[in-house]
């Protein structure tokens, strides 16, 4: 398991500010050691088998501590900071609840996103801490908090934008070659818009890194993500679109992220749920999201059972 954080509180308010290419290389760099260094000492994890009662997780945390998030690499919901510090939306959140729930500690384990949820319910760590969207499929596999935040969709493009890629049927109708993340929801809008042939990259500032250099026209990301990463490399070659509101079946769709829980986990998820609400009530969770590029329109009361239904 990666080593504890001492300190991720300290980087949990704020994105460093003008954070240069360099600097956004060397951090996914980092992320990648520290989740081979994860998988090494991954024994002092809390088991937490289903009693069918809600689960015994949090009241094993209690007995230990602290809790294990399973992280990824991606601005602004969990990343490696310029110092080499884990920091993001959601260490922030944890870092807040979890010690009003008993459990004073927070330790990453940072992984690649598409393997968030085998992580979790191989117990490789407690929850998955990683703004991580709500979707039928992965309600399946998992049971998620109400959501923290909503999100509409961006792209990277080429300054100027030249071949008008405002929407994902843009895309499409043009024959652009578009990459996005592995995982990522934004595989399945563009397919749904008639998209073929998508590339898919470990991160947001290696699509940036794609679109500068010609290898792809476009990279779809969440709107924040796209926004941040273009503006924290200062590039002159690329932009950020306006927001793009996905399709599905001709409806438009809003996505919402969250926290997610091994299934039986029902209590820990209950008592997590009880402190989020009252994060959202008092204008807490904005302050605290706020930093990352989060603004009061991606504010959500959405529900994981509507987010969930099929």
């Amino acid at each position: 398991m990666a080593p504890p954080q001492r300190n991720i509180s300290e980087n949990a308010g704020r994105i460093p500010g003008g954070v240069r290419r360099r600097a956004l290389l060397a951090g996914v760099a980092a992320l990648g050691a520290a989740g081979a260094i994860g998988t090494v000492g991954a024994c002092s994890r809390v088991s937490a088998a289903g009693t069918g009662d809600g689960g015994q997780l949090l009241a094993r945390l209690r007995a230990k501590g602290s809790v294990t998030l399973g992280l990824a690499g991606e601005q602004p919901y969990s990343y490696i900071g310029r110092d080499g510090k884990m920091t993001g939306s959601a260490p922030a959140i944890a870092r807040t609840i979890f010690p009003r729930l008993g459990v004073p500690g927070v330790e990453p384990f940072p992984t690649e996103f598409s393997s968030l949820i085998a992580g979790l319910n191989s117990q490789q760590f407690d929850i998955v801490a990683a703004g991580m969207y709500l979707n039928p499929e992965r309600c399946t596999k998992v049971i998620f908090a109400d959501p923290e935040y909503q999100m509409l969709d961006a792209f990277i493009v080429p300054k100027g934008n030249p071949k008008g890629l405002r929407t994902y049927r843009d895309i499409a109708r043009t024959g652009a070659k578009m990459a996005t993340g592995v995982g990522y929801a934004e595989i399945d809008y563009a397919k749904e818009a008639g998209v073929t042939g998508i590339t898919t990259l470990p991160d947001q500032l290696a699509g940036l890194l794609a679109v500068e250099q010609g290898r792809v026209d476009v990279f779809a990301g969440t709107a924040v993500t796209v926004r941040n990463v273009v503006r924290e490399s200062r590039t002159t070659r690329v932009e950020a679109t306006p927001e793009v509101t996905p399709l599905v079946r001709g409806k438009p769709v809003i996505d919402a992220g969250g926290f997610a829980f091994r299934t039986p986990e029902t209590r820990l998820r209950d008592a997590f749920n009880r402190e989020l609400h009252k994060m959202k009530k008092s204008g807490e969770l904005l302050a605290l999201m706020r930093p990352f590029g989060f603004t009061q329109e991606q504010m959500t009361e959405l529900t994981a059972e509507e987010k969930c239904r099929p």
